[in-house]
């Protein structure tokens, strides 16, 4: 299932890299997603509707499963 949401990760980093920003994969876990938004994502005051609205609704298309996408700040 990593794998398979790392490249899923790779398909979606372009859109966010036009934006100055970047996502990377930290680990999946009971069926969430952690992740961590660098770059200008990183303190973005949507931030939470690319995470809910974007991202999350792009995994859980493909990983029926996924209850959730979390960012981690590390």
């Amino acid at each position: 299932m990593e794998e398979k949401l790392k490249d899923m990760i790779d398909q979606i980093r372009p859109f966010l890299v036009m934006d100055g920003g970047d996502i990377e994969f930290v680990k999946y876990e009971d069926n969430y997603l952690y992740i961590k938004l660098s770059g200008a994502c990183q303190n973005c005051m949507y931030q939470d509707n690319t995470i809910n609205d974007g991202i999350f609704e792009f995994f859980k298309s493909e990983v029926p499963e996924l209850e959730g996408v979390i960012n981690i700040n590390l």
